[in-house]
């Protein structure tokens, strides 16, 4: 019956497609998405906060503390299992594989994308694994886009401006926030976007924004409505959050990665991994149960009249009244959260890291604050520095400043804390740049050569292939040929480089025509004149296997119009500047959305 339903629906687009103009199909194409994603994370969000309510009143009314611990054992190996015996034992994490998608797959994300993204992170981090929901969000709607894209036959720019539409309409459903939700995927996903195709972009997150704030409990968003009015003798206190949200940033991508490999490189069954990791998050959260989950609520609980209601139902409840003790658990848990969420994707959950990024930064912004006004230095609002520290830890993390800005100026209900956030994210992000060239997401793909950055040379020089711009039809001369040789093979040929081999194809020099112009116009010269006197040694010489980006730097530092390449040390071939130049252009043109 729903097969039948599903049906109809696609011969009723199908017939919309004929008569509307690609640009009106775009239109009507973002609004769909829009709505498909909001549903996804209407179902997401609503399962993910029953089992937290259900965990909560577990712990609060029947005392079992012990059902936060197990829930996320419970849950990573569902996981697993689903991903083994439904998934086909593999399953992609992160958003990184988007930006591949676009660079590298002519934006094809697999159809599984669809559904495995909400299944397993549901599994995960709704039963309690110390991750977000987010990723999975914006994978899920960037495969509703690219495969909508696919059903209807759009071409490779119109996939790319629906992954976006994707991306967009998930963020803004999951935050309510639409202006973020674009900022999102022009920011961090979209190389190069012009001013009319943000229209689809707006439209398919103001859909999503609409949807969920129908059909979803604003109980259940990350929202605040309590901040204090910007007082400007507190900017040098911004100032200064917004460096430790930087070193934050850095701390918390480098570690993760450490924890999350570690896990990955084991060498153990998927189960006996999943067992054990999901059993160091347990202890974990038993000792710190607002590890569990997105960690939301205690978000909000931060930014409250009474945060150490955070104590309740903990180990350390008989000092829930003693600020020192709440102060030193916000510390010690938001140095922890790294490893929890290492230890909840590594080990084989499927979650993201927005939500740890808000996290860490909620509580980093609330300990910095609450620390200087006990030390009686000055009295500065702890809930604006809560609220305002996630752009910081967001803004570095991700390198995404605009996005952080925007996300929490909408969540927090108005532009308020507008000067704050910008000096935060700003700073945030020029420190985390300064050390860390790449956000999270991306430095998995720059270690393996797919670089996709906010740079956009770099972004279509990473999508260009070098095999298919090296020239390996050049005639080649040996160094003890006559010069004769050499002028027969100029006045035959177009050629005006030659690669000088030797018996092995070992390069031992090139000859370029103009070095030799005055020469071949002198028959006696010609005659007696071996090519090893006149061949010189290349200024640089390219690998078959470099990046498109290490060609580039090197014709701009050599000044120099061809290359020799090498494959395993041998002569291979010579790439021309201006055919890379060219295919530079052409790439460009195909990737610009318009």
């Amino acid at each position: 019956m729903l097969k039948k339903y599903f049906r109809r629906l696609e011969s009723i687009i199908a017939l919309a497609q004929s008569l509307m103009t690609p640009k009106q199909f775009i239109f009507l194409s973002s609004v769909l998405i829009g709505i498909s994603c909001s549903l996804a994370v209407i179902i997401l969000k609503t399962f993910a906060h029953s089992v937290f309510s259900f965990a909560t009143y577990i712990n609060g009314i029947l005392k079992l503390s012990f059902i936060n611990s197990l829930l996320p054992i419970i849950g990573i190996l569902l996981t697993v299992l689903v991903v083994k015996k439904v998934l086909s034992g593999t399953i992609q994490k992160g958003t990184s594989q988007i930006l591949y998608a676009v660079a590298k797959k002519a934006s094809i994300i697999p159809k599984k994308q669809m559904y495995a993204q909400i299944v397993t992170s549901s599994l995960t981090v709704g039963l309690g694994g110390s991750a977000g929901l987010e990723s999975p969000i914006v994978i899920t709607g960037a495969a509703f886009g690219s495969n909508f894209a696919q059903n209807y036959k759009l071409p490779y720019k119109d996939r790319t401006l629906l992954i976006g539409c994707g991306v967009a309409a998930g963020i803004s459903a999951a935050f309510n926030a639409p202006i973020a939700g674009v900022l999102f995927a022009i920011e961090v996903l979209l190389v190069d976007v012009s001013i009319s195709a943000f229209t689809p972009i707006m439209i398919s997150a103001a859909t999503g924004a609409i949807v969920s704030a129908i059909l979803l409990d604003e109980s259940i968003l990350l929202s605040f409505r309590q901040q204090q009015t910007f007082n400007y003798h507190n900017t040098p206190f911004y100032a200064i959050l917004g460096v430790l949200t930087g070193l934050v940033a850095i701390y918390y991508s480098r570690n993760f990665q450490k924890v999350e490999h570690y896990f990955s490189k084991l060498e153990m069954g998927p189960y006996k991994k999943a067992l054990i990791g999901s059993s160091i998050l347990a202890i974990l959260i038993f000792i710190f149960p607002t590890l569990f989950g997105e960690g939301y609520e205690s978000i909000k609980t931060l930014s409250e009249n009474d945060p150490g209601k955070l104590l309740d139902n903990t180990l350390f409840s008989d000092y829930r009244n003693n600020n020192w003790v709440l102060l030193i658990f916000v510390g010690c848990t938001l140095m922890i959260k790294v490893l929890a969420t290492g230890l909840t994707i590594g080990s084989g959950g499927n979650g993201g890291n927005f939500a740890p990024a808000l996290f860490i930064g909620s509580y980093l912004g609330y300990f910095f604050s609450k620390l200087i006004n006990m030390t009686g230095l000055t009295n500065l609002p702890v809930s604006n520095f809560t609220m305002v520290g996630m752009a910081g830890i967001l803004s570095g993390l991700f390198h995404a400043p605009l996005t952080a800005i925007f996300l929490i100026a909408e969540i927090t209900g108005g532009y308020g804390l507008m000067i704050p956030l910008m000096i935060i994210s700003s700073i945030s992000f020029a420190i985390s740049k300064k050390f860390e060239k790449h956000s999270l997401d991306v430095k998995g793909l720059a270690k393996k050569g797919h670089a996709f950055t906010s740079n956009k040379d770099s972004n279509i020089l990473s999508t260009l292939d070098i095999d298919s711009i090296i020239q390996t039809d050049y005639l080649t001369v040996h160094p003890d040929e006559n010069l004769g040789k050499l002028v027969d093979l100029i006045s035959h040929s177009n050629q005006v480089v030659f690669a000088v081999v030797n018996n092995d194809r070992d390069l031992v020099g090139v000859v370029h025509f103009n070095d030799i112009r005055e020469i071949i116009f002198n028959s006696y010269r010609v005659k007696y004149t071996v090519i090893k006197d006149v061949m010189k040694t290349p200024p640089a010489t390219i690998s078959s296997y470099d990046s498109m980006e290490i060609v580039m730097s090197k014709f701009e530092n050599t000044k120099t119009a061809f290359i020799p390449v090498l494959r395993n040390e041998k002569y291979y071939g010579f790439i021309s500047k201006s055919i890379a130049l060219e295919a530079y252009r052409t790439k460009l043109r195909s990737m610009t959305i318009e």
